[in-house]
């Protein structure tokens, strides 16, 4: 990767097949579910419901899934009531890494955390000790042959990017969180096609790693992603296209 390496290029790279679509609806559904709890079952008021439909539609999510996510956060279905909770540690090489949650079972979730953070040579750490070297914000990206330079530039910057970067084989768009969603839909109406995209949290500086580190740390942020608990991971690692080629190839 060039310049610096995120896990969603990553995983764009290594392809659709590896996603698990039980997994995905089970977060899409959390996320829904908590989303109308804060801030009620009408998404045109409640820009976090919103995100959380379109990435359920983006997932081809039956309707009727996300409308009984919606009636349990209001409170008109019986469910499961699940708490954010936000995780911070080290990966191997001292990388920084920033995880947020759903869970209704603190105790259990931190636990399971911990441990995956220890078999993958890293340290599950207290609050505050990274967050500070990460930024919430947005993340678009779009494959090179997807859109020109100039023109993708015009239009992102026009409806209120921070920034446009060269990464590798895609243009990364990074946005405030607030400008996100206007920002996508401006690439959208110039029938530019997105090839990943986000609001999470942003790394601010970025750790080389090479060789086992490398491939520690890529299987670290895999396996926390992969746990149902889990909604976003963010590391400020930056790994090579050697090293990503050595991991998909394992």
């Amino acid at each position: 990767m060039s310049g610096h390496s995120k896990w969603s290029s990553i995983k764009h790279k290594k392809g659709a097949a590896d996603a698990k679509r039980g997994k995905i609806f089970t977060k899409i559904i959390r996320e829904i579910s908590v989303a109308a709890r804060a801030g009620g079952g009408d998404p045109d008021k409640n820009p976090r419901l919103r995100k959380a439909i379109q990435d359920a539609k983006n997932a081809n999510m039956p309707a009727d899934n996300v409308k009984r996510a919606v009636l349990k956060g209001t409170g008109q279905l019986d469910g499961a009531m699940y708490e954010e909770v936000i995780y911070e540690g080290y990966g191997p090489g001292g990388v920084a890494i920033y995880i947020t949650g759903l869970t209704d079972n603190k105790n259990r979730t931190v636990s399971e955390i911990r441990h995956i953070f220890a078999k993958n040579g890293g340290l599950i750490g207290t609050q505050g000790c990274v967050a500070f070297r990460f930024k919430r914000g947005g993340y678009i990206d779009i494959d090179k042959d997807k859109a020109a330079e100039d023109k993708l530039m015009d239009v992102a910057l026009n409806a209120g990017a921070e920034d446009i970067k060269d990464d590798g084989d895609t243009w990364e768009i990074i946005t405030t969180a607030d400008k996100y969603e206007a920002i996508s839909e401006a690439i959208k109406i110039a029938g530019i096609e997105i090839a990943d995209s986000n609001v999470g949290y942003i790394p601010q500086d970025y750790t080389k790693l090479e060789g086992k580190q490398a491939q520690q740390a890529l299987k670290l942020v895999e396996e926390l992603e992969d746990h149902d608990d889990v909604q976003t991971v963010a590391a400020n690692f930056d790994i090579d296209e050697k090293e990503i080629a050595a991991y998909e190839s394992a």
